[in-house]
């Protein structure tokens, strides 16, 4: 849900982000960091995923910037719950860790981004943006970390699970999709409009049966076989 505030007879949308960080300077940081910026407002901070459980149903943010190490509930498992009761609300992970495990195990938690802390403040900005956009931004470490991991996987879609699921074109953006592409950079490289990307990717998600990019990455080698 996005905030709409009245000034000057202007109407200002804002996007609301939660913090999850149990770094009392970091966290502290983004807080002031997001205070006067014009799109985006906080309106929750915590320090525990304890507290996160709790607070976060009742306030339903469109974004939530998630540490993983916290104390008591890791931030993977804190994603993971409240995103059964939060679905439209979209995780990004921000943190110190570039470790495989990680990465994947936050995906697969229901995380669409995922940045590093060391990542800038207007890096943090786009991305949430991007985020909230029906993106995945994730820093060029991370994204060659996924890009590795599920290149493991030698083989290609079953013929025929693709025709029963997808359209060529579909199948097309998908593979794009996949590696890391941006719905901009997916509509350059196909020479079709940045909307015509966003529908097919709706019906993607649909026939698919999920709600977001690191979603369908994870189906879609489900339906890859091992060499």
């Amino acid at each position: 849900m996005l905030l709409r505030s009245e000034t000057n007879n202007e109407r200002i949308v804002k996007i609301k982000v939660a913090i999850v960080e149990d770094g009392e300077e970091y966290r502290s940081h983004l807080e002031k960091t997001f205070k006067n910026h014009p799109d985006l407002r906080c309106i929750g901070s915590y320090r525990t995923g304890e507290d996160a459980l709790i607070d976060l149903p009742q306030k339903m943010p469109d974004v939530v910037l998630m540490d993983i190490h916290l104390p008591g509930i890791d931030g993977v498992e804190c994603v993971k719950r409240l995103k059964e009761v939060m679905p439209q609300t979209q995780f990004m992970m921000l943190t110190v860790f570039e470790n495989d495990t990680y990465v994947f195990n936050a995906l697969v938690a229901g995380a669409t981004g995922y940045l590093l802390k060391r990542s800038s403040k207007e890096e943090i900005f786009i991305a949430i943006k991007e985020l909230y956009n029906g993106g995945a931004p994730m820093s060029a470490q991370i994204a060659r970390k996924v890009i590795s991991f599920f290149s493991q996987f030698k083989t290609k879609f079953s013929e025929t699970d693709v025709d029963e699921l997808l359209s060529k074109r579909e199948e097309e953006i998908l593979s794009y999709l996949t590696r890391g592409y941006q719905y901009k950079e997916i509509a350059e490289v196909l020479f079709i409009s940045y909307d015509t990307v966003r529908t097919h990717i709706k019906h993607i998600y649909k026939k698919l049966h999920v709600r977001s990019r690191s979603e369908a990455i994870i189906k879609t080698f489900g339906y890859r076989k091992t060499s």
